[in-house]
C-alpha cells in the first residue's frame, strides 16, 4: 500500500524525468524556427537576471547566481566579445563597474520568448481539454517550484 508520500515521490520523479527533454525540445526547436545563435546556459542565466532596464554589478551578479567572481568575471568577459553585455564605469563611483544586457542580447531574448510562446501554443491545440486545463492551472505551482529550486542554490 502506498501513502502520500510515496505518490508524491513518484510524481517528482516523473515530473524529474520530463522536465529536461521538455526543456530541450523547447530550445531546439525556437532556436530552429527563429533562427537564433545558441546562447549557452550560463550565459542564458546571466542575461536572464539582467532584465530589460536593469544594472548590477558583477559582484551581485555572482552572488545572486552563486557563482564565484572569478568565474563571473571570465562569463562577463566572454559575453562581452559576443556583443551580450555591456559594462560600463558606474555613474556614482567610476571605480566599480555595472553590467547590463546588450540590445543585441534583449533582441535575440524578445525573439525566443515570442517564438518559444508561440510553439507551445501551437502544440497546445494538439491536447485534450482537460490537460491543457491541468498545464494551465499547473503554471503557478511550477513558477513557485522554480523559486524555491532558486532559493536553495542561492542558499
Amino acid at each position: 500500500m502506498t501513502g502520500p508520500a510515496d505518490e508524491a515521490g513518484l510524481h517528482t520523479r516523473r515530473l524529474a524525468a520530463l522536465i529536461s527533454p521538455l526543456r530541450r525540445s523547447l530550445l531546439a526547436l525556437t532556436r530552429e524556427t527563429a533562427g537564433l545563435p545558441d546562447v549557452p546556459d550560463s550565459q542564458v542565466e546571466v542575461l536572464r537576471a539582467l532584465p530589460r532596464g536593469t544594472v548590477s554589478t558583477p559582484s551581485t551578479l555572482a552572488r545572486r547566481l552563486g557563482l564565484r567572481k572569478s568565474t563571473m568575471s571570465n562569463l562577463l568577459t566572454t559575453m562581452e566579445a559576443a556583443g551580450l553585455v555591456v559594462r560600463r564605469p558606474s555613474l556614482d563611483d567610476r571605480r566599480r563597474v555595472e553590467v547590463l544586457a546588450s540590445a543585441h542580447a534583449l533582441s535575440i531574448f524578445d525573439r525566443f520568448d515570442a517564438t518559444s510562446a508561440r510553439l507551445l501554443a501551437e502544440a497546445a491545440t494538439a491536447l485534450r481539454p482537460d490537460d491543457l486545463a491541468a498545464l494551465t492551472a499547473a503554471v503557478p505551482a511550477l513558477e513557485h517550484l522554480g523559486d524555491a529550486l532558486a532559493d536553495r542554490r542561492r542558499d
